[in-house]
């Protein structure tokens, strides 16, 4: 492994939902599915599933920490997890979807465990945190159909996830609180209009549909990351059109068939806020394009990633430049 890139290993439940959320950051070098915890070697998915081997199911995560901190993965991995349930996650239930942060050396311990006191003291979650912080142990790699299933598989990994439960507990616990007094007095009619009341401003007549600078968007509520200006293109519609998002992991899809048409909406899982709308006409390989209000986002340029807390974005653009 090359110097620069470090290991970070979770167990959050099942594998197949811990590898996208950090698939898709900068800095991610390489995210495997596999075992880790128990006393046996190279163990099979069968033999953890007896729930006898001492195996947690866990991803390994090598990663450059001059791009994305340590930090940054630990605030990822608590959203995505019940850190409340010491039985298992969601449906999944035994030993081997226990949730728990292996770490590497004194450093990982102290901000793995500094991380689970503030998640302890913020009041977010009313029942003790349970997820342990404990040594790495050797990590096995787990057999191949199960590496990046959320992409092999999205069908049967969107129903799963969702059927599950992780989707609607993610929705539920980690989306901005808010009142709507509250944001009634930080946003504008317009942006308020737009992200909670489901509105759409107009085109050609909004902030961003012809914005040619370079840098990211991000959710005009939580500050979460969603869009960057490399996705961005005319699509010729008068609202900022993008190829793909940033984080797929931060955004929900639902049905939309107001105004008697039939369309897909996009939301975002931290502020449930609407976004705008997905179509199939896009230029590229899946015709994805993301038509988005510019009133939902905020613009931060490259310039200025690294002094608002985005500097793990900063590498996206030097490999352009």
């Amino acid at each position: 492994m090359t110097t620069k890139f470090k290991l970070a290993t979770f167990g959050g439940g099942c594998f197949w939902c811990m590898v996208s959320p950090f698939d898709e950051q900068p800095g991610i070098h390489q995210v495997v599915s596999g075992y880790t915890g128990g006393h046996t070697v190279n163990p099979t998915y069968d033999e953890v599933h007896t729930h006898k081997t001492g195996h947690y199911e866990a991803v390994q995560i090598t990663y450059d920490p001059s791009v994305i901190p340590y930090e940054k993965l630990l605030d990822l991995y608590w959203q995505q997890i019940d850190p409340t349930d010491a039985g298992g996650q969601f449906n999944d239930r035994g030993d081997s979807y226990r949730t728990a942060i292996f770490i590497h050396g004194v450093e990982q311990k102290e901000l793995a465990e500094s991380s689970k006191e503030a998640l302890e003291n913020s009041g977010r979650f009313t029942t003790p945190i349970v997820t342990e912080v404990l040594p790495a142990q050797p990590f096995y790699p787990a057999e191949e159909k199960h590496q990046h299933y959320y992409k092999k598989v999205p069908f049967h990994y969107n129903l799963y996830k969702e059927g599950s439960g992780r989707s609607a507990f993610i929705r539920k616990n980690w989306k901005n609180t808010k009142s709507d007094a509250e944001l009634k007095l930080e946003l504008t009619p317009l942006q308020y209009h737009v992200m909670k009341e489901n509105g759409t401003e107009s085109p050609y007549n909004n902030e961003y549909w012809n914005n040619k600078d370079e840098g990211i968007y991000i959710d005009r509520i939580s500050g979460e990351a969603l869009f960057s200006s490399l996705d961005q293109y005319d699509a010729g519609c008068g609202w900022p059109s993008f190829t793909k998002p940033l984080r797929r992991n931060e955004l929900t899809e639902k049905l939309d068939t107001s105004l008697g048409m039939r369309r897909i909406e996009v939301r975002t899982k931290t502020s449930d806020s609407h976004l705008g709308h997905v179509f199939d006409d896009g230029p590229g390989l899946d015709r994805a394009r993301y038509c988005m209000n510019s009133a939902a986002l905020k613009f931060i340029p490259k310039q200025q990633l690294e002094a608002q807390g985005y500097g793990e974005f900063i590498s996206l653009f030097q490999q352009v430049n």
